[in-house]
């Protein structure tokens, strides 16, 4: 696997099985994410390698919809998928959760799967110009709530 083009990690206080509960359902990434607005899936809780959902994502006045495919699904250990919009390669995303000294490390992932014709779609279709920074700091803000959020939820769900 070639390495991501941004990657981000903390370290939550929780189990790895909690941590893999939360990211591997994304309708609960709405919860956390600065750009996620909504996910529609027809499974409920974490999903399994070959589901699909759609995201819908919104930043300021832009808004756009998505489609994406789990494409791994390791119960405490990873969950990934792949994202298309209008059937075109978009990007990968990610989440590596692995037991740390302090806790569990989650460590969120990107890679951008976009050709010259997707980037200049996503420009004038989201305003952003610098794609790997702006998902950094999207990504840094996503695991800060994620942490927030699963150190305070005393029931794990």
């Amino acid at each position: 696997m070639t390495p991501p083009d941004v990657s981000v990690r903390t370290t939550v206080k929780a189990t790895a099985i909690d941590v893999w509960g939360a990211v591997a359902d994304p309708r609960r990434i709405t919860d956390w994410s600065p750009e996620s607005s909504a996910v529609r899936c027809m499974l409920d809780g974490p999903l399994p390698v070959g589901a699909t959902f759609s995201g819908s994502n919104r930043r300021g006045l832009y808004a756009w919809s998505t489609q994406c495919r789990v494409i791994e699904s390791e119960p405490g250990r990873s969950f990934a998928f792949d994202v298309t919009f209008q059937g075109m390669a978009d990007a990968r995303w990610r989440y590596a959760i692995t037991e740390g000294s302090d806790g569990v490390i989650v460590e969120e992932q990107w890679w951008d799967h976009r050709g010259l014709f997707m980037k200049a779609i996503g420009l004038v279709g989201t305003g952003v110009a610098n794609r790997r920074k702006h998902n950094e700091a999207g990504m840094r803000a996503t695991l800060a709530a994620l942490k927030a959020g699963l150190e305070t939820d005393t029931t794990g769900a």
